[in-house]
């Protein structure tokens, strides 16, 4: 087992090493000046050798290299041109609504998934079964800021349930900024749904064809006991592995659906950020979610101990 972890971890100071590498040099291989790109054209040049020093950028490359690793060893992601502060501030600013919309829509997904998946595998080849495998082809092949607009046009305007967009005032309770954050939920969660769905489907038939399924049955188990205790928990990994994999999706996903709804989000920020061509808000954010996509997978390979005790040996 600590062969196991130690593997793991290593392997994911590696990845973390060459994501931070990469964000780096993102704005040092870009064509032009990166200080004249960042200011535009209305720059003077007083304005770009200011920007130039604090970046760093007349220092040699390795040196930029280290004192960036440097920075952010310490925690420091650099400050915003535009917003004037920052971006470890700006980015916790921002996180609370991302966070939530992706807990939520991988609620949803799960939810709507893992039981429709099941049913598929243990149902194989009935209609029951086609119709849930076509559905689920149909919503992860759907573009997520259409489904976006389809909800809000439909639920939003037409019933006129839920909120059009928006996070509600900055005195809302929670009650108040979930019920903004249900649409977007839901379209980031149908769309997930789909992808954990067809992982469901396949790993429980893979395990309802395993000879200690028929054993169990022959000694008189329970069919609940037999899919829910025998199949699923031999069949959880793939589908734990595909729900790691979704969640860097998700996080992805957001920065569509985060600006369809007008959610003030890190999606968002990385948009404005984009627009403005604010460098370093777009390194933080793409590192801080590089790093979380890292993270999570670690922590799946983690949980696969607990799931499967083989793994352990």
């Amino acid at each position: 087992m600590r062969k196991y972890l130690l593997h793991r971890f290593l392997g994911m100071l590696v990845v973390m090493l060459i994501v931070v590498t990469t964000v780096f040099l993102i704005v040092r291989v870009a064509p032009g000046d990166p200080a004249s790109v960042m200011l535009g054209v209305e720059a003077t040049a007083e304005d770009i050798d200011e920007l130039r020093r604090k970046l760093g950028l007349n220092d040699p490359l390795y040196l930029q290299y280290l004192n960036y690793v440097g920075q952010l060893l310490k925690g420091d992601l650099g400050e915003s041109i535009f917003l004037r502060r920052s971006v470890s501030a700006a980015l916790m600013e921002r996180a609370e609504p991302t966070f939530f919309l992706a807990l939520f829509s991988l609620l949803v997904g799960c939810v709507i998934a893992l039981p429709i998946g099941i049913l598929a595998a243990y149902y194989r080849g009935s209609k029951f079964d086609q119709i849930a495998t076509s559905v689920a082809m149909v919503f992860a092949s759907i573009p997520s800021f259409w489904l976006s607009l389809l909800l809000i046009q439909i639920v939003a305007v037409k019933l006129g349930v839920l909120p059009v967009s928006g996070y509600g005032n900055p005195d809302s309770g929670f009650l108040e900024r979930v019920r903004h954050l249900l649409l977007p939920s839901l379209a980031l969660g149908v769309i997930v749904s789909a992808i954990i769905m067809r992982f469901t489907r396949a790993s429980m038939i893979e395990a309802l064809n395993n000879d200690f399924i028929r054993t169990a049955r022959s000694k008189g188990a329970s069919e609940w006991r037999v899919v829910m205790r025998h199949a699923l928990r031999n069949g959880l990994i793939p589908i734990i592995t595909v729900i790691g994999l979704v969640i860097g999706s998700l996080v992805s996903g957001a920065i569509v659906v985060e600006t369809v709804f007008g959610l003030p989000g890190i999606g968002n920020l990385v948009v404005s950020a984009v627009l403005r061509r604010d460098y370093p808000v777009i390194q933080g954010a793409l590192l801080t979610i590089a790093v979380l996509y890292v993270v999570v997978n670690f922590i799946i390979d983690m949980t696969y101990l607990l799931v499967d005790k083989r793994v352990r040996y």
